[in-house]
């Protein structure tokens, strides 16, 4: 036998993770295999190994190596991938509630790093959540391991289909409105919604979007802005600038036209936020005392920044349309250019502050009932 199983270190929904020793390489490996009863359905398994696939296309540097996809003696499947030492941001936002900001810089800048090659290969994620992000502690901060590429969806031509449109899949908490729908428009821009909704998180200690269940989380995404930074996180030990407020209205922009357009935008915008000069591809390797240094010193100057004039939304009916007018600059962000906006064609707008029902509104709760079933459906699966 190839792998010899050691013990058990992690057990979900879908299966049972074991760490064990890969015997032809002399390499600690960590084995996830499925559940019995998850392994008679065809679709679970196909997105099984769609992870093993995606991983052979991938560098590994900041997203986690799968090694090998096997059928199991007991007629199960398992994924065999390098063993990481660490633990999920979820369990650490659960001990410390709240994390530093040049944890959060430095920890976005690798995710980034990550995530931009897997969406120039056109595989968008689609399940990006604190329960998938991975941090391996080192003496100059953590190295971050994206996990769990089986809900990726390929954007491109030859893409295998495997969710038919309208399904929902993905965790609601960190779902961005066309993926809460369905919508087959989905691209990386839906990536970029959930980390930022990650860094929201990791910043104020609460989610930018709450409900009691799926539906109502994914009908306050479609319908409700969230509370600024600022605001919600107004007791964090670190005060946060009005800045991060100006960016996190551009990077949880319900119409993707005018959200940031990718994640390494988005590292640069938050890292700017702090004061921080230079951009993401260089953050992800400073170590975080130096960062830390840095933002303590622009604090002040950042603090004292004026939050920036509320931006009109041009793409009006269909917040997921087509822009409608040529594309300018989000004034006040802190990323510059990066951010585009479409000119508005009527005065039903203010961000954040609609001055009459939107038109969007009544459509977006629909889809948002439309959607229940599958929400529920998705959620017990990836659990």
């Amino acid at each position: 036998m190839r792998y010899q199983v050691r013990r058990v270190v992690a057990d979900g929904g879908m299966g049972r993770v074991y760490e064990a020793l890969d015997m032809r390489d002399k390499k600690g490996v960590a084995v996830k295999v499925l559940h019995a009863d998850v392994a008679r359905d065809t679709i679970a398994v196909e997105r099984f190994k769609r992870e093993f696939e995606v991983s052979k296309l991938l560098p590994h540097d900041h997203i986690v190596d799968v090694r090998d996809f096997q059928e199991t003696d007991d007629k199960s499947y398992a994924l065999v991938m390098e063993f990481l030492d660490g633990e999920e941001l979820r369990m650490v936002l659960k001990r410390e509630k709240r994390l530093m900001p040049e944890r959060v810089v430095r920890m976005l800048s690798q995710a980034a790093i990550g995530l931009d090659e897997a969406h120039r290969r056109q595989l968008v994620h689609r399940d990006l959540k604190p329960d998938n992000l991975f941090l391996c502690g080192t003496r100059d901060g953590d190295i971050l391991k994206l996990l769990d590429f089986g809900s990726v969806k390929d954007k491109s031509s030859s893409a295998k289909k495997l969710t038919v449109v309208g399904t929902t899949i993905g965790s609601p908490y960190y779902m961005a409105p066309e993926q809460a729908q369905g919508l087959e428009t989905l691209d990386a821009r839906a990536d970029v919604w959930a980390l930022a909704a990650i860094s929201y998180e990791c910043l104020t200690g609460t989610v930018p979007f709450q409900g009691i269940n799926g539906p109502s989380i994914l009908l306050a995404i479609l319908t409700k802005d969230p509370v600024p930074p600022t605001l919600a996180g107004k007791d964090s030990p670190v005060p946060i600038p009005p800045t991060v407020d100006n960016l996190m209205e551009v990077a949880l922009a319900k119409n993707p036209n005018i959200r940031i357009r990718t994640v390494g935008e988005l590292a640069d915008g938050f890292g700017r936020a702090y004061g921080l000069s230079g951009d993401h591809l260089s953050w992800a390797y400073t170590p975080e005392a130096v960062l830390r240094q840095t933002i303590q010193a622009e604090l002040p100057r950042m603090l004292a920044a004026k939050p920036a004039a509320p931006m009109p939304i041009g793409a009006m009916g269909d917040p997921f349309a087509a822009p409608t007018a040529p594309i300018g600059h989000a004034q006040g962000y802190p990323g510059g250019g990066a951010v585009p906006r479409t000119v508005p064609d009527d005065d039903d707008f203010v961000m954040g502050v609609p001055r009459a029902s939107p038109r969007w509104l009544v459509p977006a709760i629909i889809g948002a009932l439309a959607v229940i079933v599958g929400v529920v459906g998705a959620v017990a699966f990836l659990r």
